[in-house]
């Protein structure tokens, strides 16, 4: 059951234009940056102060106590095309966002005008798709059949699949070693259609750092759903709806987070998922509840913090969900100014990117 679903506290006024700033193209990474070799912006909303540093000091930003919380998801394979049929020159191509069965799932369909309830789609000798409805949202449900059970069935999707990468990233062709890079070193639970970013700049050596400095290391999953890839529409905040994600919180986490909170440590999350996950399953002081959920939380400026005391994050798009929760964990102002400095000194920016390391404005215990 999800908490605080679509919570936005003082955002009546706000509008979607509040979070829009000019972006150069050249400066959105098309290319994985090497692990670990990344720029990293910190800003402290304390005093507004700006450092530019490397990610290989981020164990540096972190005291013994801490704790740092990775999103373990794992992207899977989720884009698949099937055999032309008919006089089409081209196949239909689904990306799978939602398993909602075994061997059941909604998917985005392209061209969808070519589809009908009933259809069959060939993916391979091993693989195929009956469509049984399209839903009101422009996906279709569909059966697939060919694969004896579900084992099957993801090792077909393995051979066969593409990742999924984001429309801004530009492909003539897929490329066999997107798969790789564009996964955390310590994915582990697969069921996301995009990957949680901040997490690609790390290598096992700087988790390993982490580790020495006498910080924890704690983990959750949130299947990263296809909503990541959504503009927001609607002018005023307010009127924005967020797609649903499941996600699972394990109890050593809880317990964790307990711990971290009683001895005065600070929360540190990897990516805003990290983010919305542990702020969903917290109650209003914070303990936070564990096992599997769902969340449409939207963290807005306005939004007061349970859990989160520092975040690791990549820059994000213009007008998006993502850079509003930063804004509300940093302060709208302070994230415009780091923005735009990033700029200047020409950081890169979305999912291959650099990153920027806040403490949450007003400290622990405190809101935005």
């Amino acid at each position: 059951m999800s908490r605080r679903e679509n919570a936005v506290l003082g955002v009546d006024s706000m509008l979607r234009s509040d979070f829009w700033y000019d972006l150069p193209p050249e400066l959105i990474a098309q290319e994985a940056r090497e692990r670990g070799r990344s720029r990293m912006l910190r800003l402290d909303p304390a005093n507004g102060a700006i450092e530019h540093l490397g990610f290989e000091r981020f164990p540096a930003l972190l005291a013994p106590g801490d704790l740092v919380v990775l999103n373990d998801t794992e992207v899977f394979p989720a884009r698949i095309v099937s055999r032309p049929r008919g006089n089409m020159a081209k196949g239909i191509e689904l990306l799978l966002t939602r398993r909602v069965a075994p061997l059941r799932w909604h998917a985005l369909c392209r061209p969808a005008k070519r589809v009908r309830p009933g259809d069959l789609l060939v993916f391979s000798d091993g693989l195929a798709a009956i469509v049984d409805e399209k839903l009101d949202d422009g996906s279709v449900a569909v059966r697939f059949e060919g694969a004896a059970d579900e084992s099957a069935f993801w090792t077909e999707l393995d051979a066969i699949g593409v990742t999924p990468l984001p429309p801004y990233i530009r492909r003539d062709a897929p490329r066999a070693e997107d798969r790789e890079a564009y996964q955390t070193v310590y994915a582990a639970n697969r069921g996301a259609v995009a990957a949680p970013t901040a997490g690609l700049h790390f290598t096992p050596a700087i988790l390993e750092e982490v580790a020495a400095r006498g910080v924890e290391i704690a983990r959750l999953t949130l299947h990263v759903g296809v909503g990541t890839f959504r503009p927001v529409t609607a002018e005023k905040l307010a009127d924005h709806r967020m797609d649903t994600e499941w996600f699972t919180v394990p109890e050593s986490t809880a317990q964790a987070v307990a711990r971290t909170k009683a001895r005065g440590g600070r929360v540190v999350a990897v990516g805003t998922t990290s983010v919305r996950a542990l702020e969903s399953a917290a109650d209003e002081e914070g303990n936070v509840a564990t096992g599997d959920s769902s969340t449409a939380l939207f963290i807005t400026p306005g939004y007061r913090f349970r859990v989160v005391d520092a975040l690791l994050t990549n820059f994000h798009l213009p007008e998006s969900t993502l850079l509003m929760l930063v804004s509300a964990f940093a302060g709208r102002e302070l994230v415009r100014q780091a923005y735009a400095e990033a700029i200047r000194e020409k950081y890169l920016f979305f999912s291959f990117g650099d990153c920027m390391f806040v403490e949450r404005q007003g400290g622990a215990g405190g809101s935005c």
